[in-house]
């Protein structure tokens, strides 16, 4: 069989070809979970428009003689290759959204992993390495509140039981929604994979800026979730005087300004993007208000220091209004920095620019595990998180040549 070395020159790359291929192999994808309201996509993890997408998956695998297995924890993994051979290079992204969320945000990476598999193929490559395409399960947390639980369980960094016990908001444990308790940890995975790259689309305008379609990632912000409860005291809209009220929603909006104006300061971002009041009626004063605070800087000790002054402002608060707050953290993940060694290499063989982020990715959890690094597809709108999101066809195609190269490189040298 032929056989390419990295240090031959770069894959062929036919571009119009390339943006047909990408656009014909997005289309299938494309409406599954779409909201004809909003544009957006609603493909929470383990419901029927991610089990679609799981499917289309498998059947890609299929279609490129990948077989594919699964951890126990959700995550999926195609491999071209010899099943037990080590030093395998792993790729690939998710398929779940935030609510509404936009169509790149994740099945980019998993898309693009196939195509460059086509492309390596094409160019008559034979990996002296196997390649493993990954679908990981519930990076954005939006179903069971915990982001990147897919990978978190795999590396060990959650607690399998305690992630049996997750509940999504209509009551359904995780455990449930897999039909079976997680498995954990998996070394016996972690242990066959050389590295691992991420392609995402950019989160962000910073390839706009400088004119670039693709980049590698240098490092991610730390970056948690955290859950203030406001509680006070239920009480009739129409007949509860003004000075009598213990109004929680009072606190809850001071300290929504509060985290805006003390992340302001620090040069940080502070987001409260969800809120649920109890009893949630028009004509009552709530009982409990819950608020999810998303932080994030360039260092720990920044987040900390945003923390800790949003949580003593709410507080101080809450004394005037009579009412009670209690803060926990539901998630937080340290400054990660991608492997240096890894990514300069990357940077070199692509003579692409080298750029960190705010947002927390699977390359983040397994970066503590095995050398890691991303490549970056550019964002004309520089929106994410929402319908707005958006990529250009040319820029994709660009995209998974990169990847094959990146590939070719990896698992070839």
């Amino acid at each position: 069989m032929l056989t390419h070395s990295a240090g031959e020159g770069p894959l062929p790359n036919h571009h119009h070809g390339a943006e047909r291929r990408f656009r014909e192999l997005w289309d299938e994808i494309a409406p599954i979970g779409r909201d004809a309201g909003s544009g957006g996509y609603l493909r929470y993890a383990f419901t029927a428009p991610e089990l679609a997408l799981r499917d289309w998956f498998r059947a890609q695998a299929d279609r490129r003689g990948m077989p594919v297995t699964v951890d126990g924890n959700g995550n999926l993994f195609a491999r071209w290759g010899e099943p037990d051979a080590p030093q395998a290079v792993l790729t690939g992204s998710h398929f779940d959204s935030v609510p509404h969320g936009g169509a790149y945000d994740g099945p980019l990476g998993i898309v693009s992993a196939f195509l460059a598999v086509d492309e390596l193929r094409a160019a008559g490559v034979t990996p002296s390495r196997p390649l493993v395409v990954a679908a990981f399960a519930e990076e954005e947390g939006a179903r069971f509140g915990v982001p990147c639980l897919g990978s978190r369980l795999l590396t060990g960094a959650l607690d399998a039981d305690r992630a049996a016990g997750l509940r999504d908001a209509d009551g359904v444990s995780l455990a449930e929604a897999l039909g079976d308790r997680p498995a954990g940890p998996r070394p016996d995975l972690l242990g066959g994979w050389s590295c691992f790259v991420e392609l995402h689309v950019e989160q962000g305008r910073a390839l706009v800026d400088q004119g670039a379609p693709v980049a590698v990632a240098s490092a991610i912000w730390p970056h948690g979730r955290w859950r203030f409860d406001f509680h006070g005291e239920g009480n009739h809209a129409g007949t509860t005087r003004m000075a009598d009220r213990r109004d929680p929603m009072l606190t809850y909006a001071f300290t929504v300004l509060a985290a805006n104006k003390e992340a302001r300061l620090r040069g940080a971002h502070a987001t409260v993007g969800r809120v649920r009041v109890e009893p949630n009626a028009t004509n009552a004063i709530p009982a409990r208000v819950t608020g999810w605070l998303d932080a994030r800087a360039a260092d720990p000790e920044t987040v900390a220091g945003l923390v800790e002054a949003v949580r003593a402002k709410a507080a101080e608060r809450a004394g005037r209004d009579g009412t009670e707050v209690t803060v926990t953290e539901e998630s937080a993940t340290p400054l990660v920095g991608f492997d240096g060694d890894l990514g300069g290499r990357l940077a070199a063989l692509l003579d692409a620019p080298v750029l960190p982020t705010g947002a927390g990715h699977d390359a983040g959890v397994l970066a503590g595990h095995l050398p890691t690094a991303m490549l970056f597809v550019r964002n004309p709108t520089g929106v994410s998180h929402s319908p707005a999101e958006a990529a250009t066809d040319a820029d994709c195609a660009a995209g998974v040549t990169a990847l094959a190269r990146v590939l070719t490189e990896l698992t070839c040298r």
